[in-house]
């Protein structure tokens, strides 16, 4: 049984290809009906029906693929000693897989089997009892190898460093040592801890950072549409059991694996997720092939409904799935370095490098000349001490903590205003976004559409006026009652049965937007007619609406000959055994398919060229206001000229024929989808913020343009249209970039003849509206944008699915399909203007660690190094003991490091222009330059001067220690020396200790004054977790230097009371400096210290 398999086997090397034959399709969706004798396996498993006879076989061409992809695993090829177990779970799994025959049995017998009915579904006292048999509908949880995950812990970041200088010293103590200093030993027992307390920090930021991502998942639970107790019902995805019956329309993903019993005749899935192969595969609902993985009339868990509509049986959940098999099989996931680690990397390689530099320069010196002039200076077990300390002072140990911790943080932030990034790596990405292509429906506007207007006759009018002029009219053929009958029946939409007493606005309706609009149309214009259209017309055929046809089929035959007076003109001859086309579509699609229309008086007459003047006028009308227009048409189509069997491809075709010529065009209908009240805010800020916004839908340019006039997207009065494009010449952009342009409206067809140039020449556009796009088309504009921007692309439907994936991110509302919510990074909740909050908080992570860089360098790097090169290069007694420079790198610093994580954005976070990622390092030199030039010579030179002041003022004098190497002055006792020399240390400490404070709060701004963003007092700026981490260090501080009993063991010693203030005056002038630095940056923007500003 397939519940009793192995889990942890691994996935195998052959891989399954999948069959899309269109004819085989064809014949199998309309063939005739097979009846086979079937076995029926005792138990219970949803999953335990097989072929009578096949236990022993195994179809050798069924096997799963190294290929299979998924959104949570990646895949790769098993190697070595691992070949021998994936050869015994390829035959065990292949032939569970391939006695499965839901497949091969009628509908009538899977809802046999599994107790169910295709129109009630299941009770739900039985889905109860089910789930209790079955379990959750939802993944085992993934496999986790501890030991790996464990040794991470410690060795990964900056552990493995740690160590190994830990045990360096511990070997410079013994056997090294002679005699062992203590100091070296405890100096090596606080390396150790801070490898332990590093390792237990990533437990905890893992944990965090885990429940974070787990909560944001959380937040976006997947659904199906369900029949239980007779009623159609949206039920989370992990409460259906097998046997319940799903209706899956475009945009879908299916929850489990079901059993096709309905089927439309375009409805399509794409198995990417599972397969990788991007060719879409028709769903029937007889079978195509006796292998289960490969057969069209079974439905996928995690695949998505691409066209089209169907209802299946579930015939499996969780586990038991495909899916669910699949992804027990896998390996777990190669981690990929995001963009914002490669750059931590780069600047790791480049601190590592110096630090390389630096411990060889200290070597060469050592060995070339101290050892020789000056033996007793250094000895081997110093040199390593010194080494190490020099290898500890470069590395941050405080940065990775910093960036996972600020990832997080901001994550976390997202979520609390409602939007979810997915992954870590989307948070760093949307603060260098230059371009957002942003769908229309759904995105800017609400997606809550209504018709305003229709139109019969060519006579325009409000659906108000409609319904009180022909609704309550005696005679049934009037026009509006005839256009009230198509949009109901040409309706993919239903009303919720649950709902059927509320008032028409607050009835639900199950559907897209679209047809919930024209669904709501109907029942006005005519209460309680919905029902009985549907009743009276049966459909037998179904061709859903795609953004290729641009309209959509349905077919009927008739129940009751008094339907059709409801529905046709009196003139209009139809026969029991004739079908009703009715179509509904674009109307610059369908209008040259009429050849009548119907008048104002309900009659049909030969459509003349006045009145297509009329329909296109009126098609104008209503895009220049913004609506979206719709034209409805029908044709009687005689059963002499259709196939007797309409369960063949050949009815199909004939159906097809008909609807292209010789369409009677009964009426237009206006939707208008209002845009949503704080679009123009949020175009205006984000155009503020250097990013620009193109708008791409499928609407007509008119109305695509209004809508964008309206939204704030156009701006200009003067707006290109394609034949702009002419007027620039390679040559004119051959030396210079191409300035941005004013606004420019272009329409699908339009895009298709554009050349690479004009490409390019149409990217450089402020204000663009793209008009009539496919699928194809979007993802056209997204990569053509990429070639020199960051770009975010905002949808909601299925065919925004491929251009969000394409972009750099992918945007999402919380109302969307789930294909697109699928393909998207991020998730928006709540409305559109949160992707103002989404480019803020992206820009501030790349801000804060460039602050947390900043301010770990000038003291954790360069004031550490400079007493150690003092040191050896010029022989005076090392400044700042080799321990003290460990507490700097791994206590004081830290805490406050990982502070500025949590800073909020700055005033013109949205003022600047976004991020060039080719340009804008996170480390540049003008960082390095004020890090290590600016504040880093000022915090060494002045903790060397308050440390040898010190000296002197003891009787020690700088003259008699430069090039000592180690000599004491004249006169000089060794402990007395030793003693002074270990408070020059300590106040070497204090000082930097204390200037790092008034760092803090220089590096938490980089253009604006302390005052313009207090740490206090404001909720728009302040940053209460700063001064925490200053008690800390100054803890710190205190006790390794005043508790007495490691004073002797470490070298420490209390320090006197004025060197504890001094710094203060040092750290004011350090701020101060800054701010006159910031002043000259923020009064001249265009200057030479803006230029150098970070």
């Amino acid at each position: 049984m397939i519940e009793d398999e192995k889990k942890d086997a691994a996935i195998f090397g052959e891989r399954i290809h999948w069959n899309d034959d269109d004819e085989a399709v064809r014949v199998s969706r309309h063939g005739e009906r097979r009846s086979r004798r079937r076995s029926r396996s005792r138990s219970r498993d949803s999953l335990s029906i097989h072929r009578a006879g096949s236990r022993n076989r195994a179809d050798p061409s069924l096997v799963l693929p190294v290929t299979y992809r998924t959104v949570s695993f990646n895949i790769e090829e098993s190697k070595g000693k691992e070949q021998a177990e994936l050869a015994k779970a390829r035959d065990v799994t292949t032939k569970a897989l391939t006695d499965l025959e839901w497949h091969t049995i009628a509908p009538f017998d899977v809802e046999k089997r599994l107790t169910t009915s295709s129109t009630a579904g299941l009770s739900t006292e039985q889905a109860e009892r089910r789930q209790r048999e079955y379990g959750r509908n939802a993944p085992s949880p993934a496999k986790t190898h501890w030991f790996r995950t464990i040794f991470l812990y410690f060795f990964g970041g900056f552990g493995s460093i740690l160590l190994t200088g830990c045990i360096l010293v511990f070997v410079s103590w013994k056997p090294l040592g002679d005699p062992p200093a203590v100091a070296n030993l405890a100096l090596a027992i606080v390396l150790l801890a801070v490898f332990f307390i590093q390792a237990l920090f990533n437990m905890f930021q893992d944990w965090s950072t885990s429940r974070t991502m787990s909560s944001i998942k959380n937040m976006l639970p997947e659904e199906g549409h369900v029949i239980r107790d007779g009623h159609l019902v949206d039920l989370n995805a992990a409460d259906i059991v097998p046997g319940d019956v799903i209706r899956v329309k475009a945009g879908n993903k299916l929850p489990a694996d079901i059993r096709l019993i309905e089927a439309s005749s375009d409805v399509k899935f794409d198995r990417s997720v599972l397969t990788g192969e991007s060719k879409p595969v028709a769903g029937t609902v007889d079978h195509t092939d006796t292998n289960y993985l490969e057969t069209h009339n079974i439905g996928l868990q995690g695949t998505h409904c691409i066209l089209g509509s169907c209802t299946g049986i579930v015939v499996a959940t969780g586990d038991r799935t495909v899916f669910g098999r699949i992804a027990s099989l896998t390996n777990e996931p190669k981690v990929q370095m995001t963009t914002l680690e490669k750059e931590v990397l780069y600047f790791v390689i480049i601190i590592a490098s110096i630090m390389i530099s630096m411990i060889a320069v200290v070597c060469i010196i050592w060995g070339a000349f101290l050892k020789k002039k000056h033996p007793d200076f250094i000895n081997v077990p110093t040199l390593i001490v010194n080494c190490v300390s020099v290898a500890i002072a470069f590395i941050p140990e405080g940065l990775p903590i910093s960036i996972t911790a600020g990832l997080t943080i901001t994550a976390n932030l997202m979520k609390k205003n409602k939007i979810l990034c997915k992954s870590l790596k989307t948070v760093e990405t949307l603060g260098s976004v230059s371009v957002i292509c942003s769908d229309k429906t759904g995105t800017l506007t609400t997606a809550k559409m209504a018709v305003s207007n229709c139109a019969v006759g060519g006579l325009n009018m409000t659906i108000e006026n409609a319904r009180g002029k022909f609704g309550q009219s005696k005679s049934a053929t009037h026009p509006i009652l005839q256009l009230r009958a198509l949009a109901a029946l040409c309706n993919a939409s239903e009303f919720d049965a649950a709902t059927k007493d509320a008032p028409l606005a607050d009835r639900r309706i199950f559907g897209d937007a679209t047809d919930q609009a024209v669904l709501r149309f109907a029942e006005f214009v005519d209460p309680s007619s919905v029902d009985y259209l549907r009743a009276c017309w049966n459909k037998i055929y179904d061709l859903a609406f795609n953004s290729k046809n641009k309209f959509m089929i349905r077919c009927f035959s008739c129940t009751r000959a008094e339907a059709v007076a409801a529905t046709l003109s009196k003139e209009t001859a139809f026969n029991t055994d004739d079908i009703l086309l009715t179509i509904k579509g674009a109307p610059d699609v369908l209008i040259g398919r009429c050849s009548h229309y119907v008048s104002e008086h309900g009659e049909t007459i030969p459509l003349n060229a006045a009145m297509r003047a009329t329909v296109e006028q009126l098609k104008n009308t209503y895009s220049s206001q913004g609506k979206r227009c719709l034209l409805l048409a029908r044709k009687i189509v005689k059963g002499s000229d259709l196939p007797k069997n309409r369960e063949t491809s050949e009815f199909e075709h004939a159906v097809t024929r008909g609807s292209n010529t010789g369409l009677t065009l009964v009426g237009m209908v206006a939707i208008v989808d209002p845009l949503r009240h704080d679009i123009p805010h949020v175009v205006s800020t984000l155009r503020g913020a250097g990013i620009r916004i193109a708008m791409v839908t499928g609407d007509f340019a008119l109305t695509a343009l209004a809508i964008a006039r309206e939204a704030g997207i156009v701006t200009s009065q003067t707006v290109d249209d394609s034949t702009a494009l002419q007027r620039y010449s390679p040559d004119d952009t051959k030396d210079s970039p191409i300035s941005h342009l004013g606004a420019i409206v272009l329409s699908g067809p339009e895009l298709m003849s554009l050349n690479e140039h004009q490409w390019k020449t149409l990217t450089h556009y402020e204000e663009i509206v793209f008009a009539r796009t496919t699928p194809e088309q979007k993802l056209r504009i997204v990569r053509e944008f990429q070639k020199g921007n960051v770009v975010a692309m905002t949808g909601d439907g299925v065919n925004d699915a491929p251009s969000l994936r394409a972009a750099d991110v992918g945007i999402s509302m919380g109302s969307g399909s789930d294909i697109a919510m699928e393909a998207a990074d991020m998730v928006l909740l709540d409305t559109f203007s949160s992707i103002i909050i989404a480019v803020q908080y992206g820009r501030v992570v790349f801000d804060n660690l460039k602050k947390v860089i900043s301010y770990l360098l000038p003291a954790g790097s360069f004031s550490e190094f400079w007493p150690v090169m003092a040191f050896v290069a010029f022989g005076l007694p090392q400044a700042l003991s080799s321990f003290l420079m460990i507490i700097i790198c791994c206590f004081t610093d830290c805490a406050a490091a990982t502070m500025l994580s949590y800073e909020k954005p700055e005033a013109d976070v949205l003022t600047r222009p976004p991020r060039n990622i080719k340009k804008d390092r996170l480390v540049n030199w003008q960082l390095i330059l004020q890090a290590y030039g600016v504040n880093g010579v000022l915090q060494t030179v002045a903790s060397f001067a308050m440390a040898f002041w010190y000296l002197q003022r003891q009787g020690i004098p700088f003259s008699e220690l430069w090039f000592s190497f180690g000599k004491l002055p004249a006169g000089i006792d060794p402990d007395y020396y030793l003693a002074k020399t270990n408070e020059a240390s300590s106040i070497y400490f204090v000082n930097l200790v204390v200037m790092q404070w008034f760092n803090l709060m220089a590096t938490r701004t980089r253009r604006l004054s302390i005052f313009q963003h207090p740490p206090l007092f404001n909720p728009n700026t302040q940053n209460w977790y700063l001064f925490p981490a200053i008690i800390f260090s100054l803890a710190m501080a205190i006790f390794w230097l005043y508790i007495p009993p490691l004073q002797p063991v470490l070298g420490t010693t209390h320090v006197p009371v004025e060197h504890w203030f001094l710094p203060f005056a040092f750290g004011i002038f350090q701020l101060l400096l800054d701010e006159g630095r910031k002043f000259c940056v923020r009064r001249w923007p265009h200057g030479i210290l803006a230029k150098l500003a970070w």
